[in-house]
């Protein structure tokens, strides 16, 4: 009898201890704290998706050539996800290139000439848009800068040409010999209305051999650059980058204003990225930077 009391004293005393009939030990399962999230992709999906990588293809006037170049290495920093693809030519044969169908979300004219000659809201008037053409978004063009016509000189000026006047004068005479853009060109169209307010013809001119040309304003820059030429008709832009001496500048009254639109191509695959970075080209930063070679920016 007391071997049964003792053994049921001592199976109580285990149950006491193992809590029978209760839980586990709290160390047998994990604390509410530790618990998995109740979807595993619930952090990723708060926060932003990485911005899609995108390709902008950009036709810009030879003369934007050094400046673009610096103004898209600093917007890397603005938009890493956005590759500028620039190509540079004279705006004529960038205007043909986009008519043929080449890629390009953005197009910056050095006249509106060629600007107008895409542009579907003057489809209408056919000296301006002859091929009744709506290749832009009307919505996004802009007057975006304004630069000068210029008479430049090589090294040591060996003509001694100090003015369009002077200039004039000895083109008369045919004792000298000019550089200037191809008359598809804006800054050979700038040039013939300069011979037209003197009163000169191209023609003539030509024919007395007093003219060389160029198929762009690079082209003009560098036959003045290598003294081939005894002066040349450029951009102040180009003249600035090219190190050149300017002897003159053309007044509004010679030439007109010389004009870059810009505008998104309305075929383009990125409108929004186009126009993100056309924002960026009128900003205080792209201003400073299109300033310190010349330009005037019209659209900050």
């Amino acid at each position: 009898m007391k071997k049964l009391t003792a053994l049921a004293i001592a199976l109580a005393l285990t149950c006491v201890l193992d809590g029978c009939g209760g839980s586990a030990p709290a160390s047998s399962a994990p604390p509410a704290s530790s618990a998995p999230p109740a979807s595993s992709g619930t952090a990723a999906s708060s926060s932003a998706a990485p911005a899609k990588a995108v390709e902008l293809h950009v036709f810009a006037a030879a003369s934007m050539t050094e400046t673009m170049d610096q103004i898209i290495e600093s917007y890397k920093t603005v938009a890493p996800n956005v590759t500028i693809l620039p190509t540079y030519d004279s705006s004529g044969t960038l205007k043909t290139q986009i008519q043929e169908g080449a890629d390009c979300d953005l197009f910056i004219s050095a006249a509106p000439k060629q600007m107008n000659a895409l542009d579907g809201s003057l489809k209408d008037d056919a000296e301006k848009n002859p091929d009744g053409l709506d290749m832009i978004d009307t919505s996004s063009r802009v007057d975006l800068l304004e630069n000068k016509v210029t008479l430049v000189v090589p090294e040591g000026n060996p003509k001694r040409i100090e003015s369009f006047d002077q200039l004039a004068e000895l083109l008369k005479s045919g004792d000298v010999l000019l550089a200037m853009g191809n008359s598809d060109v804006p800054v050979g169209q700038y040039t013939l209305k300069i011979f037209s307010y003197y009163g000169l013809e191209e023609a003539d001119l030509a024919a007395a051999g007093v003219l060389t040309y160029g198929s762009n304003v690079k082209e003009v820059t560098t036959q003045v650059s290598e003294g081939v030429v005894d002066c040349g008709v450029i951009y102040a832009t180009d003249a600035y980058s090219a190190g050149l001496t300017v002897v003159a500048s053309a007044t509004a009254d010679m030439c007109g204003q010389v004009i870059y639109p810009a505008a998104v191509l309305s075929g383009s695959a990125h409108p929004a990225e186009a126009q993100a970075f056309l924002d960026y080209l009128k900003s205080a930063d792209a201003s400073a930077a299109f300033e310190t070679v010349g330009f005037t920016p019209l659209a900050a």
